[in-house]
């Protein structure tokens, strides 16, 4: 029988549920049990794909070719299980699809109301493809009392009561501020919070209280007093040294043992977490460490490079170093005459992906630097695409070669594909259609060179890897490069696209058109960010 597990916050947002709801999902995971994690997002947008990265962070791309909120990244990253674009939803999608039937006629006439017909709609996505697992954990975006929240909550209420608790459980995240001039926890906010939850017709069974410090007995007391909760249900989620050891914290504190007591599932097997313990271990005792410039468009919201950082954390535990990150914004290295000192002191450099002409030549002064100093440099979609216009430009001495992405210039590296293989299928770009029309969109397979460095790094020649982006290097490119030791070692099956590029005559210099980092876990860190950090440390050692 799957069980449901709905994740709510409140007070303030930005508290961590999708953390929470990752770790739990890991300490379900590590008592054998199969779960499945889902996102419920109430803002209007369909998905955010065309939402900007400084306000909303990155945009997660699943092998489906679905663009997803960032906190699903969180979920594969910490129980390994692939989510589908099934895994998360939107006011904008639900609205969508409601419109398109009533359109059609398929609600026969009906006035159309938000319940039941849009919380039908949120019930049947939740419920939608759960029957191989034994837990769904659902998170609701947004914090208790927002407008926009409302039918969620609801839909996630009429759940609760025609599934019975023997099938749902509401776990509700909050703060508990500690006001150092009083010297003492104020328990008001979590009880207002509950408050204004049970006014809408849910009563939380577990509180996590997000606090700096431990929570006393008293005000442990007070709180399940006045929330409705047992004392044991109140469970104290201290800021962790690191995300990695948040499952370790909330195991210790006994909030999976809340959740199966709730069930009544009776469970002599203690959590199996050996495999969090030593990556707490290489997180708090690293070898050494290595400095890694990130030079990007966003750096402004670190989140818009969420999987980036978490990668790169995962190349630094499988080389046992921490990776301090230096972060040097794009557009300031643009001007001719710019100050590159930001770029000193740092073992290796780091192109990430992006969209727009701010800050291109920025990303490609930063790859010419790298280049021409031998610092390893791993350019990842637009960081691919911009060093490879640098290369045309400064390597072959092109001067007129860049992207159509900002123009039309005189000899296209860079340009808009029409079409493309997925598999058998052909698939076409939809000039003046939606803006997710034109991307080439989730998992696609690459063919990587005999002999080449990727190739050992990957340790196959056949690759699978997920792309979010529109323009593509193009063939006149790989022409022009070829003969100068830019090695194309990895290409779409059919030939047309180049996928990987390396340096023959460099350390470690290699630019790839997918996103890595979206497939990189904690206990499974991605081949090319392992190899990255490997080089780092290496260069390291040459300072």
């Amino acid at each position: 029988m799957k069980r449901f597990i709905f994740i709510t916050g409140g007070v303030v947002s930005s508290l961590g549920k999708g953390i929470a709801s990752a770790a739990l999902g890991a300490l379900l995971q590590a008592r054998g049990y199969r779960v499945r994690l889902r996102k419920l997002d109430p803002y209007l947008n369909v998905d955010p794909g065309t939402m900007s990265p400084t306000q909303h962070g990155e945009v997660y791309v699943t092998d489906d070719g679905a663009e997803t909120d960032l906190d699903l990244g969180h979920y594969e990253r910490f129980t390994g299980v692939a989510a589908r674009r099934s895994d998360n939803t939107t006011t904008g999608r639900i609205y969508q699809s409601i419109i398109e039937r009533e359109r059609k006629g398929d609600f026969l006439g009906a006035t159309l109301q938000v319940i039941p017909h849009v919380t039908d709609a949120i019930k049947s996505f939740v419920l939608n493809e759960t029957d191989d697992v034994d837990f769904v954990l659902c998170e609701i975006g947004g914090t208790v009392g927002d407008i926009e929240g409302l039918p969620f909550f609801e839909a996630i209420r009429q759940l609760g009561q025609e599934l019975g608790r023997r099938q749902t459980i509401f776990i509700h995240l909050t703060l508990l501020p500690y006001l150092t001039s009083a010297g003492e926890m104020k328990t008001k906010p979590t009880q207002h919070s509950v408050k204004e939850l049970r006014s809408i017709g849910i009563q939380p069974d577990i509180l996590l209280c997000r606090s700096e410090h431990p929570i006393p007995p008293e005000e442990r007391r007070k709180i399940a007093l006045f929330c409705n909760v047992r004392p044991e249900a109140v469970i104290e989620a201290l800021d962790a040294k690191h995300i990695y050891e948040v499952p370790l914290e909330y195991g210790s504190r006994g909030l999976d043992r809340e959740v199966l007591r709730h069930f009544e599932i009776e469970s002599d097997r203690p959590p199996q977490m050996d495999r969090w313990t030593s990556v707490s271990e290489r997180l708090r005792a690293p070898d050494g460490s290595v400095t890694v410039a990130v030079v990007g468009k966003y750096v402004a919201l670190h989140d818009a490079y969420k999987s980036v950082i978490e990668a790169l954390s995962h190349g630094g535990l499988a080389n046992r170093v921490k990776v301090n990150l230096k972060w040097v914004q794009s557009d300031t290295l643009d001007r001719a005459d710019c100050d590159a000192s930001a770029l000193d002191d740092i073992d290796a450099v780091l192109l990430p992906g992006g969209f727009g002409e701010r800050g291109a030549l920025g990303k490609m002064r930063a790859a010419q630097h790298a280049r021409r100093l031998k610092l390893p440099c791993f350019g990842i979609c637009y960081g691919m695409q911009l060093s490879v216009v640098e290369l045309a430009r400064n390597l072959a001495g092109v001067s007129g070669a860049g992207t159509t992405e900002f123009g039309d210039p005189e000899v296209p590296v860079v340009s808009l594909m029409s079409e493309w293989m997925r598999g058998n299928e052909r698939e076409m770009r939809q000039q003046g259609g939606d803006l997710g029309g034109t991307m080439r969109l989730g998992a696609y397979p690459a063919v990587l060179k005999p002999g080449s460095r990727v190739a050992s790094i990957y340790g196959t020649e056949t690759i699978s890897e997920r792309h979010r982006h529109r323009y593509e290097v193009t063939p006149s490119a790989v022409e022009l490069l070829s003969p100068l030791g830019v090695v194309f070692s990895g290409m779409s099956p059919d030939g047309r696209l180049p996928e990987i590029f390396e340096l023959e005559d460099h350390p470690w210099f290699i630019g790839v058109q997918f996103h890595p980092e979206l497939k990189s876990r904690p206990f499974e860190p991605h081949p090319l960010f392992t190899s990255f950090i490997a080089a780092a440390i290496e260069q390291s050692r040459l300072v």
